[in-house]
C-alpha cells in the first residue's frame, strides 16, 4: 500500500493539479505517503468534499504531512496565481515549491468535422497553456534539484479516432518537457513527462469502449488496464532524489502497449 512507502520526500512540498480525483488524487496521496506536504488543487465545486476528505486523509498519516486545498481553474490565466496565492498566504512569504506535478486535463470525443473553436479551446486551454503558465508562476519558488512532472499519456504518439484535440495537446506537453528540462537543469531540476496507458479512472470512462478495448488487447502486461498506484509509483520517483540523472524524458507507464 501507498502508506507503507518509505518517507524519501519527507519535507518537500509538492503542487497537483486535478487532485480531487482519479490519478491526480492518487498522486497526491503516494506523494504525501512518502512524506511530501502537498497542496491539491481542483476546479468543480462538486469535488469539494472529496477533495477536501483526502487532505483530511494525508494530515491523519502517522508523520503528519501537511495539505492545502485550492480550488482555481488552471485553464484560466488567473487560475495558476489564485494556486501560488494561497500558498503565500499559508506558508509566508518565504515559500518554498519542490515538485510541481501538472496533471489536471480534459478531452474532447469528436471527429475533425465536428470539432469547434470552443472545444479546442477547452482542451489547449487546459492541456496546454495551463501547463505552461502554472510552470511559469511556480518557477520563481521552485527551489534546486526541483521536479516538474508533466502528466502526458500514450495518446501523444498514437492517432486514436475522434481524439484529434487531446491526442495533439498531450503531443504537445512531451514537447514542453523536453525544451523545459533544458532550461531548467543549470541547478539540478529535473522536467519529465509520464505517459499513462489507460488506466482505471472516471476519466476512461469517456473514451471510445473500442479504443480502450483494443489497448487492452495490445498491452503485453497480463492485457489488462493499469492501476492509479501503478502510475503514482513512477510520479513518486521522478519527484525523489534518486531520480535526478533522468531529465527531458517521456516515460511511458503503459504495461508495454507503448515502446518508446
Amino acid at each position: 500500500m501507498a502508506s507503507e512507502r518509505p518517507l524519501t520526500l519527507k519535507g518537500k512540498l509538492a503542487i497537483v493539479t486535478g487532485a480531487s480525483r482519479g490519478l491526480g488524487a492518487d498522486m497526491a496521496w503516494n506523494l504525501a505517503c512518502r512524506g511530501a506536504n502537498v497542496c491539491l488543487t481542483y476546479v468543480s465545486e462538486k469535488s469539494t468534499a472529496a477533495v477536501q476528505d483526502l487532505a483530511a486523509r494525508i494530515q491523519a498519516l502517522p508523520h503528519k504531512p501537511s495539505a492545502y486545498v485550492c480550488r482555481a481553474d488552471v485553464s484560466t490565466v488567473e487560475g495558476p496565481q489564485q494556486i501560488i496565492d494561497h500558498l503565500l498566504e499559508a506558508r509566508g512569504h518565504n515559500l518554498a515549491v519542490n515538485i510541481l506535478v501538472n496533471n489536471a486535463g480534459v478531452e474532447r470525443v469528436k471527429s475533425l468535422a465536428e470539432l469547434s473553436v470552443d472545444d479546442y479551446d477547452a482542451v489547449f486551454n487546459l492541456n496546454v497553456r495551463g501547463v505552461i503558465l502554472m510552470t511559469q508562476t511556480v518557477l520563481p519558488y521552485l527551489q534546486p534539484k526541483g521536479r516538474v512532472i508533466n502528466i502526458s499519456s500514450v495518446a501523444a504518439r498514437e492517432g486514436f479516432r475522434d481524439l484529434g484535440l487531446y491526442c495533439a495537446s498531450k503531443a504537445a506537453v512531451e514537447g514542453l518537457t523536453r525544451v523545459w528540462a533544458t532550461e531548467l537543469g543549470h541547478n539540478g531540476t529535473t522536467v519529465n513527462a509520464v505517459n499513462p496507458g489507460p488506466v482505471q479512472t472516471e476519466m476512461l470512462d469517456k473514451i471510445p469502449k473500442e479504443i480502450v478495448n483494443m489497448q487492452k488487447q495490445r498491452t503485453p502486461v497480463e492485457s489488462r488496464l493499469g492501476m492509479p498506484q501503478e502510475i503514482s509509483d513512477i510520479v513518486s520517483w521522478l519527484a525523489g532524489d534518486e531520480s535526478g540523472w533522468i531529465s527531458g524524458q517521456a516515460i511511458s507507464a503503459s504495461g508495454g502497449y507503448a515502446m518508446y
